[in-house]
């Protein structure tokens, strides 16, 4: 069933965060913490120092009437670098890649069109800033995955 969640960019403390949350908002993470060293390297990944392999590469969280939020660390060693507006995502989780594509057209038109969706090892996923500066996310997980 598709969902939206909100996606939190964190420059490295991002579990302390969602601990924090956690009991905050009385819950407990969806699934265990995914970090950095537990995602298969990709091909032109650089090498991670082993303070960025203990990062988190992903953690949700359920918090008030079905929202989730989820949550990655950046690496300074993948470019990347925390600024207000890159730190916030909405999620779209469709329950199709058809649907993830439709949704990413008509968002990143006259936007910026960061990562087309494409296949990953977790799923169907891509991103896009639209028109009007906000960032979307759109994930189709392997479980419901629809070619």
């Amino acid at each position: 069933m598709s969902n939206v969640s909100i996606y939190l960019n964190f420059m490295g403390n991002a579990e302390e965060a969602f601990n924090y949350y956690k009991k905050v908002f009385k819950s407990d993470f969806s699934a265990p913490i995914l970090r950095m060293k537990d995602i298969p390297t990709q091909p032109g990944m650089p090498q991670l120092s082993d303070a960025e392999l203990n990062k988190v590469m992903h953690v949700a969280l359920p918090i008030l009437g079905g929202t989730e939020i989820m949550a990655t660390d950046l690496l300074e060693s993948m470019g990347h670098q925390l600024i207000v507006g890159n730190n916030i995502t909405i999620s779209l989780n469709p329950d199709t890649k058809q649907e993830a594509d439709r949704l990413y057209n008509e968002l990143a038109m006259d936007g910026t069109k960061n990562v087309p969706p494409h296949d990953e090892f977790w799923g169907y996923w891509g991103t896009c800033k639209d028109q009007f500066g906000t960032q979307w996310m759109f994930n189709v997980s392997i479980p419901t995955y629809k070619k």
